[in-house]
């Protein structure tokens, strides 16, 4: 049995989880960090000097913080999917048009992961940021997703992740969680009534490569008070509807 099978590296799983740690506390001291991942000072300070040497922490007044290396890693990462590209432009638009927030979103690893947002001048400030990573189940454009993803893969995720109730109206259960799925396939569209966030309601449409498989979404989102709890109104379903074929065709023909 290799070491990949058997699981992973001690070692790097310590300096992973004190990188994170340092974005959650929004930067910390060596103290800080030991205490919050319940770890001896000398072990997390070897680390540290590691991860500073390297550059990916930067040390100020005996904070610790996660370096701007990894805003390169991100863009990279980004630059990686065609989508962002094809879709950029047309989120922009999309926001402009209805005075909301306008996202885009693609699946990883049984998450979803924001890879670029924009926001009218009138739109009130979310939660959401590019890189931020949400539960599918829990938003019109996870939901838009896992609807056209072979029920397969859908188990691999609900068994990877769960359901976990974000709200009181978050999709908990996995039958619930399969019939909303049929009916975003024959709406041709999603919709999140306050699932992942109090206040938030959100619509949002899949978008496919030229051979029928998805690759990401796209949705406006706005303050409940802005949206039908019924549903999105059929301008704004004609919006979405409207860039995501634009969007589609940009992506099979650059």
């Amino acid at each position: 049995m290799t070491r990949d099978e058997r699981g992973p590296v001690q070692t790097t799983e310590r300096s992973l989880d004190i990188i994170e740690t340092l974005r959650e506390l929004d930067g910390g001291r060596l103290t800080e960090v030991s205490s919050h991942l319940d770890l001896p000072d000398s072990t997390v300070h070897n680390h540290l000097r590691t991860l500073l040497q390297r550059g990916y922490i930067v040390k100020e007044n005996n904070i610790y913080r996660v370096s701007l290396r990894f805003l390169d890693f991100g863009e990279y990462a980004r630059s990686r999917r065609k989508i962002y590209d094809g879709a950029k432009a047309e989120v922009d638009e999309l926001a402009g048009k209805t005075g909301e927030a306008a996202n885009l979103l693609v699946e990883e690893n049984g998450k979803g992961v924001f890879l670029y947002t924009a926001a009218d001048q009138n739109a009130v400030p979310l939660d959401i940021h590019p890189g931020k990573h949400v539960f599918l189940h829990a938003t019109a454009l996870g939901k838009v997703i896992l609807a056209h993803l072979p029920e397969g893969r859908v188990n691999e995720i609900i068994a990877q992740h769960g359901l976990p109730a974000l709200t009181r109206s978050t999709i908990s259960d996995a039958d619930e969680l399969f019939a909303e799925l049929e009916r975003v396939r024959e709406n041709g569209y999603g919709f999140d009534d306050e699932e992942r966030l109090r206040g938030m309601r959100c619509a949002a449409v899949a978008i496919k490569n030229e051979h029928g498989q998805v690759i990401g979404a796209i949705s406006v989102s706005g303050p409940a008070s802005r949206m039908d709890p019924a549903g999105p109104s059929d301008d704004l379903v004609d919006e979405l509807l409207s860039t995501k074929n634009i969007i589609e065709l940009k992506l099979a023909y650059s």
